[in-house]
């Protein structure tokens, strides 16, 4: 499966171009073999760019990411996470291979998951769309710690982060849209049988 492969590819893209303002573009894609009733934990993934950015704009988009994940019972933990949480702000437009799946809320509650032993005419299959990711995008992209594969990405293009307090809130305003696209809570947690408490396990 090269799913995984191409949205990590897609993340290596440097983009040129400025920032503009219009209406953000929101989607999401995920892998068949997520295991997303499994997932309690994560951890950011260290790297260059915003990822690691400790500037006002980088730390925006991480507390906004770690406050969504938080409000759906996620924990943040240094050792064996579920998770790895990867993020990037491009550029200028940018093409992109997003793929047309059925809603994932929907694949999650009906429980069905694809691996290795998974025979082949069972499998869904990815059917390729390309995009064309207009003037600034935010990338946040899920990885499942155990396996290294990417399992969901969420993108909000056309996003325009104007210098200064103004830019955060519209970095902040893009991580929720996105997360409205992974609106997966935590096994038990809404009954509170899951608390998400700060901090290592």
């Amino acid at each position: 499966m090269k799913w995984y492969v191409t949205l990590l590819a897609g993340g290596s893209m440097l983009l040129s171009g400025c920032l503009m303002s219009r209406e953000a573009r929101v989607e999401s894609d995920y892998s068949y073999a997520g295991q997303f009733r499994r997932y309690r934990t994560y951890e950011f993934i260290s790297g260059d760019g915003i990822n690691s950015d400790t500037s006002r704009l980088g730390t925006a988009v991480r507390e906004a990411i770690q406050n969504r994940l938080k409000i759906q019972g996620y924990r943040s933990v240094r050792r064996r996470p579920d998770l790895l949480v990867n993020f990037r702000l491009f550029e200028g437009d940018m093409r992109f291979r997003g793929y047309a799946q059925e809603d994932f809320s929907r694949w999650v509650k009906a429980g069905y998951t694809e691996d290795e032993d998974t025979p082949k005419e069972n499998r869904k299959g990815y059917q390729p769309v390309r995009l064309i990711l207009s003037e600034g995008t935010l990338l946040v992209t899920l990885i499942d710690n155990r396996t290294n594969r990417a399992v969901w990405n969420g993108y909000a293009s056309g996003v325009s982060v104007p210098a200064g307090p103004q830019g955060e809130i519209v970095l902040r305003r893009s991580v929720r849209s996105i997360f409205d696209q992974y609106h997966i809570f935590t096994e038990g947690y809404l009954s509170g049988q899951n608390t998400a408490s700060e901090g290592d396990d």
